[in-house]
């Protein structure tokens, strides 16, 4: 473990009388709030000889503990965004956090007690698991590495620069409020990250988004083995005084755990596997998963589908397991519908649905190690968002299976809107293989699969889950397919930046231009568009207000937000604003509201008002600004930042 130059944890400040004073209701607000956030900067700054599994526990139990005991004094380190500008209760939070994840990477010393945050965490506790992130690229490895090379404040440094966006400055107050004792050499040490900061945002680094694995199996056994002996004459003992009467057990009339009662038996018994026919979509009032016909060569291989079955309900150690946000990875509650077994490429592939989730098991062809369980929420999907899934992924190709419906498949590019679509062979539903988006790096191509059938045509795009998101156009409440000559050069701009919802579970992204605004000392007009990405959960919506300059290939994210109404069917109003420079070299505070918003104005670091949806204000660089707005109807908005 490092050593990192921390200096003792100082008294608690008494607080003066600039400094707003934060009580415990209001520090636990900020703290629910942005608790994802928190835990994120914890993981970040804790030292990675940690290991993994004790990182996300750690980081999480710091993250708790960091309310004040009462009422305290804490100066407002402003944060860059929505809900954390000059908000004291989450600087203050923010705060104990640093302060403790740079105490726990100090070394133990002879004849002094050790902190609580060195020391393994009493809560939260995860007992026959081990959790840890998702794994990211080559990119987000070369980060972690760099940032294990680092002391702890000089990555606290990193944290606080590319995730919190705080100025030097206000690194230097907050490290020095921490307890570093040499700030400088920190901010020194961190220089040269900059190109990596977008991906501190990373699922890499997410310790609230995880995957599990089991522990030690034969340790754990030889330990419970004792346990077991001594438990089993009490179990005999009780079963003996149950047995008269009806029974006063606390599962009543329930099986015993682990029983072979006929329901259990029955979900995983390949003979009893749903099969709709062919032609059952043609007659039916449905167009969802439930009509699909089980396809593929290797549907009759009992033998595979028992594996698969038998993986769904107990994966192994070595089965790579992976779930979509908010989806259950159970096992079945009774025999489930098949909808492919066959070869796909190297792999023997089969889909399996349940009215609540598809689920892929893949295995290599020459064996079962390596096989993989993946799960994806399709509740209440209807014709487009039950148009495709992925049948496999290789060097990265995607193969899809299309419902029974689609007439004709090809792949587009999205950031060339006029190039055209190449068609994909269909055979028996499943496409040829296609070039998938962009992963990493430059974003010269975002490449979607269009569908068409009797109803129209539509696009969808793959985000590295197992169904693809589908593409619309339009005001939320009337969005319409992205198929149309229009709708494929409205989303041209903005088609790289669908590469920040991967591994959400999104059911549809949404752009919508709600507003265009002359630009100041030039020609032309700038367009406002939001993009809102809507799950399949029904929680972690994702928006983002893009902005996009006359000759400029791509738009620029204006502000983002999550887990909000904004841009939505529930509330269509947005309202965003972004700092630009001019061709004469002037700053400029420009921001623009959706149809309705009758008056605009900007307080903070740049102020000034406007009538109407749109407001251009003379600006420096670096300013900051909160916008509200003021609707037709008298009803106030904020701006997305």
């Amino acid at each position: 473990m490092q050593s990192q130059d921390v200096a003792p944890r100082p008294a608690p400040a008494s607080g003066s009388a600039a400094d707003p004073v934060v009580d415990v209701e209001q520090a636990e607000a900020a703290l629910v709030e942005h608790y994802p956030r928190l835990v994120r900067i914890a993981y970040l700054v804790l030292p990675p000889g940690l290991g993994r599994g004790r990182r996300v526990l750690t980081a999480h139990s710091l993250t708790q503990r960091a309310l004040p005991r009462g009422r305290t004094a804490a100066p407002v380190i402003p944060a860059q965004s929505a809900g954390r500008e000059g908000d004291p209760g989450y600087a203050f939070v923010r705060l104990q956090v640093v302060r403790t994840a740079l105490e726990a990477g100090l070394p133990l010393r002879r004849r002094a007690w050790p902190r609580r945050s060195q020391l393994p965490p009493l809560l939260p506790q995860v007992w026959g698991l081990r959790l840890f992130p998702r794994s990211g690229g080559a990119d987000e490895l070369a980060l972690d590495q760099r940032l294990s090379a680092m002391s702890g404040p000089a990555r606290a440094a990193c944290v606080l620069r590319g995730l919190e966006k705080l100025p030097d400055g206000d690194v230097r107050e907050l490290l020095t409020a921490a307890g570093v004792a040499d700030v400088d050499a920190a901010l020194d040490e961190a220089a040269g990250t900059e190109d990596a900061y977008a991906l501190l945002d990373s699922p890499e680094f997410d310790p609230c988004s995880l995957q599990a694995r089991p522990t030690d199996l034969m340790r754990r056994r030889q330990h419970v083995k004792a346990v077991l002996a001594a438990a089993a004459a009490v179990a005999v003992c009780g079963a003996l005084l149950g047995m008269p009467g009806d029974g006063w057990g606390p599962d009543g009339a329930a099986a015993p755990p682990y029983a072979q009662n006929p329901a259990a038996q029955a979900a995983l018994n390949p003979a009893l596997l749903l099969k709709v026919p062919a032609a059952a979509w043609e007659s039916s009032a449905r167009t969802d998963f439930s009509v699909w016909p089980a396809r593929g060569d290797l549907t009759g291989d009992s033998a595979l589908l028992r594996r698969a079955l038998a993986v769904w309900a107990r994966p192994g150690e070595s089965v790579q397991v992976s779930a979509t946000p908010g989806t259950p990875s159970g096992g079945p509650s009774g025999p489930p519908q098949l909808l492919y077994a066959g070869t796909v490429d190297n792999a023997r592939v089969v889909l399996l649905y349940d009215g609540l989730r598809i689920v892929r098991y893949a295995e290599p062809r020459d064996g079962t190690k390596g096989a993989a369980l993946d799960f994806a929420r399709v509740d209440g999907a209807d014709r487009a968002g039950a148009g495709a899934v992925v049948l496999g992924r290789a060097d990265g190709n995607i193969r899809y299976l299309t419902a029974p419906w689609v007439t004709k498949a090809a792949e587009r590019d999205l950031l060339k809107p006029s190039s055209g679509a190449m068609d994909l062979t269909l055979t028996g539903g499943a496409t040829a293989p296609m070039a998938g988006p962009a992963q990493s790096g430059a974003c010269t191509s975002w490449n979607v699969l269009q569908l068409t059938d009797a109803s129209g045509t539509r696009l969808l795009t793959d985000l590295g889950e197992l169904v693809p998101a589908r593409l619309t156009t339009g005001r939320p409440g009337s969005v319409k397919d992205a198929s149309g000559a229009g709708a494929l050069h409205a989303w041209a701009p903005y088609a790289c930046s669908l590469g920040a919802m991967r591994s959400s579970g999104v059911r549809s992204v949404n752009a919508w231009a709600y507003a265009s605004q002359p630009l100041p000392d030039t020609g032309g007009a700038a367009d406002w568009v939001c993009t809102r990405a809507e799950t399949w959960q029904g929680g972690g919506e994702r928006v983002l207000a893009q902005f996009h300059t006359p000759g400029s290939t791509y738009g620029a994210v204006a502000a983002k937000a999550e887990n909000v109404p904004a841009c939505g069917a529930k509330d269509p109003q947005v309202l965003a604003g972004v700092l630009w420079k001019s061709g004469t070299g002037s700053w400029y505070l420009l921001a623009a509201g959706s149809r309705g918003t009758s008056s605009i104005s900007a307080t903070g670091g740049v102020t000034g008002s406007a009538r109407g949806n749109l407001l251009a204000v003379r600006a420096e660089q670096g300013g900051r600004a909160e916008l509200k707005g003021t609707l037709e109807d008298g009803r106030a908005v904020s701006g997305l930042r």
